[in-house]
């Protein structure tokens, strides 16, 4: 393993790549601690950090952990990267149901690059309304010094540009290091800044764990003794272990190559196979369920505050975080949107098509609509298994912090969601380092010449 990392900066392409992907995070980090011009930073982070435990916190607990970005204190770079992700999705879903973005995706690099150019003026729309709502309620709160406050959405006309200007910019610039460790660097760029962001907090949690251990055994909710420490460690070893087998897990399809009779010679014949991921896609199903459970406990705090009834208190505490109806609501949400996504990607008519112009057919079938029809229902049963996975992952950080009395960042970023994302982005980018390894002719991770399983 020591060989393998003197090896990776012995080549002068992949050390140069690496440097430079290394010094665009550190970029990220240092804007990540910029401020916002006029807001109280102080008072603000007293009122919105950790949230106690309302909709207001989890919605600033998700953010910071999907996004990159920091709402608990408000920073050039506080609305992260999720503006850009929300337009990429927006367009993922119009491709599929809008023909001429469909027929431009197919021209080729050029569609690709003109869909990328719609989707940087989108992400620029979708920043300039965060930025709105996010600078109101800050105004409303009275987290904006008193010199900056006006009548124009309690706010100061020029500060107000000023603000949405900064915020905007700071996700733009976001976007841009994201393009450059992707055109220069080495891994996702996107994903990076968002593993970043999560692996920056983790010594925050490790720290509150060692200032709240106690070696006697205790049932205080806020401190931690031994038994509660090995669970905790259990848990991470275990959702680690299974984060890689989901995420390297694959359903191989079996694919003959026809023969083709060329004078005396054959050709082809070959069998190979079809990987079908089992987690097709990702831990996007969890950000989807994790944002849009968000608003009815967001939602019925304000009738409660109007209506004050039984009726509506009900659902109030019914979708708080870690209550029955919730984690029920989780998991369906976690399975709608695991196949929903399924859908949007996994394209089983095109990839039957494609196998037939290649001249490969999966035995047993005919080449087609019935190779397409197996594909989809091969995909509609493995889904059904990564999102029960998912599911899991998605309810641990709650269950745990429940159970043991511990902040909702702490089980988060030691287990759960952010865990799953730090280890599919470290898994991507570890194999991408092994494959410029082998191709030089170096020894991979594992040694051999060998690389990851699953990583072709």
């Amino acid at each position: 393993m020591v060989g393998t990392f003197i090896n990776m900066f012995k080549i002068p392409e992949l050390r140069n790549k690496i440097l430079f992907t290394l010094g665009m995070l550190a970029t990220y980090r240092i804007g990540f601690y910029v401020p916002v011009p006029g807001v109280d930073q102080a008072r603000m982070s007293a009122g919105t950090a950790g949230g106690g435990g309302g909709p207001l916190g989890d919605l600033v607990n998700y953010f910071q952990l999907f996004t990159g970005g920091n709402l608990s204190q408000s920073t050039i770079f506080g609305l992260g990267i999720m503006p850009y992700i929300s337009a990429s999705i927006i367009f993922q879903l119009l491709v599929t149901v809008w023909p001429a973005l469909e027929k431009l995706q197919q021209e080729g690099e050029t569609g690709r690059r003109k869909i990328q150019e719609y989707t940087r003026y989108l992400t620029v729309a979708l920043c300039l309304i965060n930025a709105m709502v996010w600078m109101r309620y800050l105004a409303g709160q009275g987290y904006i010094f008193p010199r900056y406050q006006g009548a124009f959405l309690g706010m100061e006309f020029t500060y107000f540009l000023l603000s949405l200007l900064t915020l905007t910019t700071g996700t733009i610039f976001l976007m841009w290091l994201g393009e450059q460790i992707d055109e220069y660097g080495i891994g996702n760029g996107i994903s990076l800044i968002i593993m970043a962001g999560i692996v920056a907090q983790i010594p925050n949690a490790v720290i509150w764990v060692g200032q709240n251990l106690t070696l006697k055994q205790t049932t205080n909710p806020g401190q931690m003794d031994v038994p509660k420490l090995a669970f905790l460690i259990i848990m991470f070893v275990g959702v680690t272990a299974g984060a890689i087998l989901i995420t390297q897990a694959q359903r191989r399809i079996p694919i003959q190559q026809a023969k083709q009779t060329r004078g005396r010679r054959v050709y082809g014949g070959q069998r190979h196979y079809l990987p079908l991921r089992v987690n097709h896609g990702g831990v996007m199903p969890i950000i989807f369920a994790s944002s849009m459970l968000i608003f009815p406990g967001i939602i019925f705090a304000g009738i409660a505050g109007i209506w004050q009834n039984r009726f509506w208190y009900f659902w109030q505490q019914a979708f708080s975080s870690g209550q029955y109806i919730y984690i029920v609501s989780y998991i369906a949400a976690v399975y709608f949107f695991a196949y929903f996504w399924t859908t949007v990607q996994f394209r089983p008519k095109e990839m039957a098509n494609n196998l037939r112009d290649y001249g490969s057919f999966i035995p047993g079938l005919r080449p087609g609509k019935r190779t397409a029809d197996y594909l989809e229902r091969v995909m509609g049963r493995i889904t059904y298994v990564g999102a029960a996975f998912l599911a899991v992952i998605a309810i641990i950080p709650t269950l745990v912090a429940q159970s043991l009395g511990i902040p909702f960042a702490v089980s988060a970023f030691l287990g759960g969601t952010g865990l799953l994302i730090v280890v599919s982005v470290a898994l991507d980018l570890v194999q991408r380092i092994e494959a410029n390894l082998i191709m030089r002719n170096y020894e991979g991770f594992l040694g051999g010449g060998g690389s990851i399983k699953g990583s072709r």
